[in-house]
């Protein structure tokens, strides 16, 4: 017997294939998840840290390369271009996030609710000191979208600025 995941995708409803983009997003945030806490484990968080961003360095330009070639986002479209990939991004269809400005030069991305760091919390863990990852992986994916994209982190664990409101927020300028 044949397995054709293809033809399996086509008998989904829509509902279904939500639910499985959803599912799917999970499991992927769950094998980086895992994949970090063994490294935290053998080696210690900061080698942890490290070897975390270089690979969400690596991915995230990736990533936004297959999301402009899947959505017809063209190179340097500027800010609008990256609030879509943004909107795509795999961990989007999990964590809560807002755009809380938006101009022709200016972009304020905030992350309200953070499946890594909601996790960490149940599980008792301490906080996931995800900075020095998120500079990486946000700049190589902004830069990916338009060459001419600045990024700055305002606020990011473990940095104790932010609001209980947010998790981190980003300044991304042209």
């Amino acid at each position: 017997m044949e397995l054709d995941g293809l033809k399996t995708l086509e008998s989904f409803s829509k509902e279904e294939l939500i639910a499985l983009v959803q599912d799917m997003s999970k499991r992927w945030l769950a094998h980086d998840g895992v994949w970090f806490q063994c490294v935290e484990n053998k080696y210690g968080m900061e080698e942890a840290v490290e070897m975390d961003a270089r690979a969400w360095d690596r991915f995230a330009q990736i990533e936004a390369a297959r999301i402009m070639k899947l959505h017809k986002i063209p190179p340097d479209g500027g800010l609008p271009a990256l609030v879509k990939a943004l909107e795509l991004r795999q961990y989007s269809f999990l964590n809560k996030k807002e755009v809380v400005e938006l101009s022709e030069n200016k972009l304020i991305f905030r992350m309200t609710t953070c499946r890594v760091q909601a996790t960490r919390k149940w599980k008792k863990m301490p906080e996931f000191p995800c900075k020095p990852v998120g500079i990486l992986e946000y700049s190589s994916f902004a830069k990916t979208i338009d060459s001419r994209i600045k990024t700055r982190c305002l606020t990011c664990h473990p940095d104790n600025n932010h609001s209980d409101e947010y998790n981190c927020e980003w300044e991304f300028s042209i």
